[in-house]
């Protein structure tokens, strides 16, 4: 296993003729054990071939399911660098980026590490700093040069964004994450809902009302708990005969491509910093409700270097490794100070007004 310094991870970030990415295969295992029910995530247009709403795929070894999306471990990830909430202990990994709140009212504040499109979200284009993210898109999309988007958010570089609204520049994700449970079969579940009294002998609703509520989930009374419901034949988890798999790439060919003439070196050095931390920090495995994974002792995975030519390298690359480097590259680039921004309601009103240039045809 190749041991790692600074220099050498000073090498990834510099060398454009250097190793391609980083990558580790990490297995998962549910708390209650190998073999146990998990809830993947449902979608409205789920495979309803497979019998469940999931992100389902046949494939030659049988059915593989997504059980949290790139998006999905993107939004996981990025909440690691926010400063803690008053009361709680504070978070080392928060001054290594710039903690930017931006206040919707008095008592009530998004940091813009929580914004879903980060620098290109709807949010941050209805803020006080709706000209300083246009600006940034800016010279991304004209020149190339990504100074702007570091200074300013630089989670956006670690994992993309598209400013799909404005200049239309396209962050490519330099961290990329993914779980999938491979030869699943997906199971169905019934359940009945009773109500703690019966409301019609009560006097609250009569015989008929009841009988025409009960079993009818568009009914009033049904929604509202007031009659018998059976949910019967629904959504009922997976179960994974074969692994359960996190894959994590740090791109180390997107990350080598971002530039600008003030000092393109610590801008990479100080992404490939974030970079690291993102990909190396345990995660919380609790997805959701019915899926609370942990990685599985037996079968840890291994950061690999991949090469030019191909040739996979194992490398010692862990948190204690990616904080002290990034610790380091951080302090050397100037991470800018916390601030709050407010929100602009007609900001947010003019964005979806039609534009002066989009005049109606006579």
């Amino acid at each position: 296993m190749m041991t790692i310094d600074s220099t050498s991870i000073d090498a990834w970030a510099d060398d454009l003729r250097g190793a391609v990415a980083l990558h580790l295969r990490q297995q998962l295992i549910p708390a209650e054990g190998e073999g146990s029910v998990i809830f993947p995530p449902t979608y409205a247009m789920g495979d309803k071939r497979e019998g469940a709403p999931y992100a389902v795929d046949r494939i030659t070894e049988g059915l593989i399911v997504q059980i949290d999306s790139v998006g999905s471990q993107a939004n996981r990830m990025e909440p690691l660098f926010r400063q803690s909430p008053e009361g709680m202990p504070s978070n080392p990994l928060a001054d290594l980026v710039p903690q930017i709140e931006i206040v919707i009212s008095v008592d009530y504040s998004v940091s813009i590490l929580d914004v879903g499109h980060r620098l290109g979200d709807a949010l941050v284009r209805s803020s006080a700093m709706r000209e300083e993210s246009e600006l940034a898109f800016a010279d991304f999309a004209e020149r190339g040069d990504a100074m702007r988007i570091a200074k300013l958010a630089p989670t956006s570089l670690v994992f993309g964004a598209w400013d799909s609204r404005g200049s239309g520049a396209k962050v490519p994700r330099i961290v990329q994450s993914v779980i999938r449970a491979r030869r699943i079969d997906a199971l169905r579940r019934s359940a009945q809902y009773n109500p703690a009294i019966d409301y019609a002998r009560a006097d609250v609703f009569s015989d008929e009302d009841k009988q025409k509520a009960e079993g009818n989930t568009k009914s009033p009374m049904a929604q509202r708990g007031f009659v018998h419901v059976p949910a019967v034949d629904t959504h009922g988890g997976v179960i994974a005969h074969g692994p359960i798999e996190r894959d994590v790439t740090i791109n180390l060919v997107a990350l080598r491509q971002l530039s600008s003439p003030n000092d393109g070196k610590k801008l990479r050095r100080y992404i490939m910093g974030l970079a690291l931390v993102a990909a190396t920090e345990p995660q919380d495995g609790f997805l959701r409700q019915g899926c609370l994974l942990t990685p599985n002792p037996d079968a840890p995975g291994v950061w690999i270097l991949v090469e030019r030519n191909g040739r996979r390298v194992e490398v010692a690359l862990d948190e204690t490794v990616a904080h002290a480097y990034a610790r380091a590259v951080a302090k050397d680039f100037g991470v800018a100070e916390p601030r709050r921004v407010s929100f602009k309601k007609e900001l947010a009103k003019a964005d979806v007004s039609p534009k002066d240039d989009k005049k109606k045809k006579t």
